[in-house]
């Protein structure tokens, strides 16, 4: 496994090595000491979840205010289009934007440090996205920005085939900048 430096900072992408043969194959999805040499704190992962979304599901744009949230993100099963925005002010990549596809082939593992937005898009029938959570999950800590928000101008590969009413009703990227910044 090798570890990679993203365009946004303080993301990184884990690169599994995969081993196959006639049977298979086999690779590690976590690896404590990598982690910890890239300045990770693997005892601080206290949650473990799974979503399963089915082709052309938006689950986005979503993250935590307070002291944020870090995350490892994977795609176990499927395809995903993976998108992070920069919401720390102060942060040299602040407002700045990136993708990545999550798959059950390469098994590339994102590392979302706390204070950015998350969300994905199914890219196959059946996708089932596994995240390692550093913090207890509390709703009232909740930041959203619209998927489609104009000024973030995110790009989705697929039409839109289901979103929460959650993630339709969340306010803009200008609304939640300036609350960020005020």
């Amino acid at each position: 496994m090798r570890v990679e430096r993203a365009e946004i900072d303080g993301v990184l992408l884990f690169v599994p090595t995969q081993h196959r043969d006639d049977r298979g194959l086999f690779t590690r999805t976590f690896d404590a000491a990598l982690a910890a040499a890239h300045g990770l704190r693997p005892d601080a992962f206290v949650q473990d979840s799974q979503s399963r979304s089915r082709l052309g599901t938006i689950r986005a744009l979503h993250g935590r205010g307070g002291r944020g949230e870090a995350k490892l993100v994977r795609c176990a099963r499927g395809a995903v289009h993976d998108v992070l925005v920069d919401a720390r002010p102060g942060s040299p990549t602040f407002g700045r934007q990136m993708s990545v596809v999550l798959d059950d082939e390469t098994f590339l593992h994102l590392y979302v440090p706390p204070g950015l937005l998350h969300g994905y898009q199914a890219l196959t029938d059946q996708a089932d996205v596994c995240y390692r959570i550093d913090r207890e999950h509390d709703p009232a800590e909740d930041l959203a920005v619209r998927y489609d928000d104009p000024d973030l101008g995110i790009r989705w590969p697929l039409p839109v085939t289901a979103i929460s009413e959650r993630d339709l009703a969340a306010g803009s990227w200008a609304d939640l900048r300036d609350r960020l910044a005020g």
